[in-house]
Formats: structure tokens, sequence, C-alpha cells
């Protein structure tokens, strides 16, 4: 075994790595750019070397600076964990020819399934089925419409070199062919630096299942069983499970053996995925192989009780598989939920900003015990637009699927993340919703189930009002409510309870929920408080205990009803955790927001989020209809695209192509 492992990567994978080798007795190193100097992962490596910029292609992607760093800490081995450069095949070359071990298959594997339609070349040759398509070289816009249309629509265009769900498009009609390939081939460019698509048919109601395989240089090559990965937002993963529900023993073995014949075809070493895509009646067609460890493996480390990251150290370092094909099964059924900095509610836009808050399930472990965090961040840490929103992956695992979404509810529900938009509350409407608890998989559940997982929000209820303002009241020095009080005699003066010499206190607290506002009136006679909302009296007693700045747990009883919760405050900004669910609310100031109403400026398209500018469609004077693409945004590695909002003429655009914007920067001027 090496003594010594940089890790090139970032994040969640990068801390989980360090964990596994640290175990293991090896020592670590961490890269970070600009924006990652104070990281999670650089603090849980033994040393860390600075390799570049923010931007990705300034830092993470750059392979000279890393081999830099190895030779400078004698590393002797380069995890590149996934994403990035771990994928690459001129990176692992690189990595040979330096004398440094890559964590990860031959150069020659990674360069057969490097390519999408390559891979399926070989597959086609090794029997493997494929889902009807054009794999070719000829990359003529026209010609690809030409075999899209013989295909019949909808069809769904790939970038070759790509994963994660970057570079993909569904296309719906002829006529909607010629953007939406130029739009995949720009996101291609980017993520991946090869614009090389292929066009496949989109096939309806499919689920995505992959195989895990793994293989050692002794010729030994196994699969650790499938992963579930259906349910998906823009093409990427939202839960992935373990085993897949419905797995019948006979498929799993057919899917396996296609997947280990697969790893043979390219002499395989290491840890990788070959990824499924299966129809209703059970037929499963070959999609593509990734040559490294994807974002999902824990969930088959839940189920087999195998570090998988552990066994690509040591493949690595020339030793064998530790068990044998036969010596495999699955104990129990577990679930993964990626939690994403995001707002479900605005298309799973991504949200930039810092974690003021965030905590986990208190029992949670790393890797022992039915619940798992594997994370990046912590409470502190900046979401930042270079690097995708993940937070963390929460794992449980079960007796059985009922067990583990159970548990998966329950641990959602104690998660507390402020300062960023976050996916905790859409990913446990997911879990209880009627077609995921039933096991009615396919890539298009969240959409197909829009009216359960996005329902209106409904008027918060008094008791939750009531928990924000006791939180509310604390800031301001009030503990508790007069009449829980103790009796010791004290300067009147020098409290903060509300007393008053003659007379009655009396404060309006004025929240808005969503957009309406809601006006609280608290008053105190004697030892008595009282709440009053929408002309409703209810006595008032509260206590609050302060676990953190600005973070208390709230008690509070309207009449002789009880309420508790966690409440955060955050700026103007109350969340109220309560029953695995948050509210947040927002406290009113009537003049500044009349200020800000003044100076909105009227006729404008905004930036949802920070990006760079990487097109434009229109200039100025231009006419559009409503629906146009105006311009396009990159940010977190996705494209968004502006579209007009009604028909207009275009008054100024205040931004070129390259420029970085900021959240809610104007972008265009329209007049009607």
């Amino acid at each position: 075994m090496f003594t010594t492992l940089l890790i090139a990567n970032r994040g969640e994978i990068a801390c989980r790595v360090a964990a596994s080798a640290h175990r293991l007795g090896v020592r670590t190193v961490a890269v970070y750019s600009d924006a990652d100097a104070n990281s999670r992962h650089v603090a849980a490596c033994d040393t860390a070397v600075h390799i570049g910029a923010s931007e990705p292609r300034a830092s993470y992607l750059r392979a000279d600076v890393i081999l830099d760093a190895a030779h400078r800490t004698g590393a002797q081995a380069i995890h590149p964990g996934y994403g990035f450069l771990s994928e690459n095949e001129g990176f692992a070359q690189a990595c040979a020819d330096a004398g440094i071990i890559f964590v990860g298959p031959p150069v020659s594997a990674i360069a057969a399934m490097g390519s999408k339609s390559a891979a399926k070349t070989l597959m086609e040759k090794a029997g493997v089925p494929l889902v009807p398509g054009y794999h070719g070289d000829n990359q003529d816009p026209g010609f690809l419409q030409s075999q899209a249309d013989i295909m019949g629509y909808p069809v769904l265009i790939k970038a070759s070199a790509g994963g994660g769900g970057k570079g993909m498009r569904i296309v719906e009609s002829s006529a909607a062919f010629g953007d939406a390939l130029a739009s995949c081939k720009r996101e291609a460019a980017s993520s991946f630096g090869d614009e090389k698509v292929l066009i496949e048919r989109y096939l309806q109601k499919p689920r995505h299942i992959e195989i895990q395989v793994f293989a050692d240089t002794q010729g030994n090559c196994l699969y650790l069983f499938e992963r579930d990965c259906s349910v998906q937002r823009r093409h990427q993963k939202v839960i992935e499970e373990a085993p897949a529900p419905g797995m019948t023993a006979a498929r799993r073995r057919a899917m396996g053996e296609a997947a280990v014949a697969a790893a043979r075809a390219v002499g395989y070493v290491g840890a990788g995925t070959v990824e499924f895509i299966v129809e209703p009646d059970g037929c499963f067609y070959f999609m593509e192989m990734n040559t490294r460890l994807q974002v999902e493996h824990p969930v088959t480390e839940m189920i087999t009780g195998h570090d998988l990251v552990e066994w690509q150290l040591r493949v690595a370092a020339g030793e064998a598989l530790p068990v044998t094909q036969e010596q495999l099964s699955i104990t129990g059924h577990a679930i993964e939920a990626r939690i994403y900095a995001e707002n479900p509610e605005k298309g799973f836009l991504p949200s930039i900003g810092t974690l003021t808050t965030l905590n986990f399930p208190p029992h949670a472990a790393f890797q022992n015990g039915d619940i798992r965090i594997d994370g990046g961040v912590r409470a502190g840490d900046t979401i930042t637009p270079f690097y995708d929103p993940m937070i963390a992956k929460l794992i449980v695992r079960g007796a059985d699927r009922d067990q583990a979404r159970a548990r998966m509810v329950q641990a959602l529900g104690e998660i507390q993340g402020v300062g960023v938009q976050t996916n905790i509350a859409f990913l446990r409407r997911l879990m209880v919703d009627e077609a995921f608890a039933s096991a009615d998989l396919d890539t298009g559940l969240i959409d197909r189930q829009q009216d359960s997982l996005f329902p209106p929000a409904a008027p918060v209820p008094d008791s939750t009002l009531a928990l924000a303002i006791a939180a509310l009241l604390a800031r301001q020095g009030l503990a508790q409510s007069a009449v829980k009080q103790n009796t010791v005699h004290v300067d009147p003066w020098a409290q903060a309870d509300g007393w008053r010499i003659n007379g009655s206190y009396r404060q309006v607290f004025s929240l808005l929920e969503h957009d309406a506002l809601r006006d609280v009136h608290i008053t105190r006679s004697g030892q008595a408080w009282t709440y009053t909302h929408n002309d409703q009296a209810q006595s008032f007693e509260w206590h609050t205990e302060a676990l953190a700045p600005r973070q208390y747990r709230v008690r509070v009883r309207l009449d002789s009803s009880d309420a508790s919760a966690n409440v955060v405050l955050h700026g103007e900004s109350v969340h109220v955790f309560a029953d695995g669910v948050v509210q947040v609310l927002h406290v009113h100031d009537a003049v500044a927001h009349a200020q800000e109403d003044s100076n909105e400026h009227k006729g404008g398209l905004t930036a949802p989020m920070p990006g760079k500018i990487i097109s434009i469609s229109v200039r100025a004077g231009d006419k559009v209809k409503s629906g146009d693409a105006l311009l396009v945004m990159e940010a977190m590695k996705m494209e968004h695209t502006i579209h007009a909002p009604s028909d207009g003429t275009v008054e100024e655009l205040f931004f070129d192509v390259g420029d970085q914007v900021s959240d809610g920067a104007e972008l265009i001027a329209l007049t009607d």
C-alpha cells in the first residue's frame, strides 16, 4: 500500500476518500482553489496545496498543477474522485508518465468508454442491447436532424463525452431540434471540452438502473448488484436506492453479467458503473459506462457492507478483490437523497450564499449505522457559483424499503439548513409521495407528480407565528413569559420583560409569509400576555432556550394548545423547524419596503442566480414574442435560458457575452 495519496477533487468525495485512506493508514493531500481555501475537505486531509483560481478550468481541471502538487508532497498515488479529471484519459496517462498511480481504470479503458458513441459501438459488437439511435462521427447539424426525423420524436441529444446530466436535451419536435442541438453542444464544450453528440430515441416511462462493477489486476471481475436511479430532475439523479424495487433474481443476474462482460471487454480495473435504461416490460439497454466511482456508491456500501473506496485503494496498490461473486449478498434496503442548495419551486435553480446554519441528525454516522451523512460543507461555508451545489448526501438503511423510506422521512425532518434555499422539504414530500412509496418509478416521476410534489402553500397556523414571535422576543432579551419567571425581586428597570409602571405593554409583529402579511399584536397586562391575530385573542406563554447564536429551542402555549420547535433567526428571516417541516417568515419593515418599491425598475429581466452570460440572441431594437429565447446564462455547470415574458421590443442590453453577473442583476430592458 502506498503511504501518501493526493485527492484531486473537492467537496464530499474528497472528504469521503480521506476517511477511507486514513483508516488504511495512508497520509492524504488535498488540493484547493481560491474558493475552497477554508473548505471542509482541506481540513479533512493531512496537508493541502493551493492550485489556482476558483474557476475549475484554472484549478481542478489543470492536470499540470495537480501533478506538481503530487511531486511537491511526495504523493505516490492520485485519487480523482468523480467529476473533474476522473474520466480524463489525458490525465490518467500523465499520471502514468510521471510514475504516479492513478486510482482508476487503465487509460485504454477510459478511452474506450470515454466516448458514448465509441462505447455503444463496442457494446454492439459485444452483443449488449442498445437503444436505437445514431452514434457516428458525422456531426453536421442538418444530418443529425435528419437522423432524429427518421427515428421519430421525442429524441434525446446527449454529449458524447458527457455525464452527470450535462449536455443532454429532450427534443419533442423537428422544429425544436436546431436550438436544442446548439445549446447541448455549448454545454458539452463547456463541461467536457468536446461538443460531439449522439442521438437516441427517447424511451417512454423508462427506469434508470445501473450496475456497480469492480475488477482487479489479477483478472477478477464482479458486480455488486444494482442501484435504481430513476428519480431525476434535469437528467440528474435526486434519489438512489439499492436494490432496485421489483428486480427479479434472474434479471439481476442477466444485467450483472452483461455489466461484467462490458468491463472485461475493455480490460477494466477498479470501480466502474454500467448504466442501463430499462423499459416497463423489463427489457434493458446499455446507456454508458462511467469509468469512476459514482456519487451514489454509498447505497451499495450500505447493502453489501463493503467500503468501495477502500477497495479502490487496495486494487490500485495491486491487491486482489477481497471477495468473490458468490460471497456477495444483499442485506436490507438503502436510499440516498442528494441535498442541494437549490430552489425546487423555481425549476431547481441553484442557490448561492453562506450556510449560516447546518444541523444534521445527531445520530448520523459516517459509515457504521443505519443513517449516514457524506458531506463536503459545514456551517459558515459558502455555496459558490463555480461548483455543483451539493451540500451533502443523506443515506439510510432499513430492513426493507418501507423502513428505509420511513427512516429517510424522519432524518430529513431533522436537518436544518439556513442561508441558502435547499431541496430538503421537496425530498421529504418525494419520500411520502404515493408514486414513490409504491415504487412506481421512472425518470419522469417528478414531472408527472407535480401536483403532489409542489402543492400550493398553505397559510401558516397561529402556533408557527407564535413560535417565531417567541424567538424574536428572545432576541430582544425576553427568554420566557412573565408567568413562567421566578419571583426573585430584582430591579424592574433592568428587566426587558414588557413591564410597565402603569398600563399595558403592546408590540405589533408584522410577518411576511410568502406574499401575505400577518400582523400579530402581543400585549402584557399585569402578569398576563395576550396574542391577537385576525381579531382573535388568546393567552400567550412561551419559553426559549438558546442553542447557539440566533438559534433557539422554543415552546409556546396559546390558550390550552402547546407547540414546540427549533427556531433560527437569519437577518430578518425567521426559520421555524417543527414536525419535520420548515416555515420561513420575514420580519416586515414597511418603511424599508416602501423605499425598495419606489426604486424598483419596471420592464426589466433580471438574473435568477449568479452566472456568466454565454450567449445573446437579440440586439437593442429587436422585436420579440412571448417565450422567445433572449440570452443564455451558465452557472453551476448548467445552462439557463432567459425567455421573453411577453411580446415587446428590446430597449437595452446591460451585459455582453462573457460577463459575470450577480443574482438579481438587470439583464435586458423590454418595452411593451
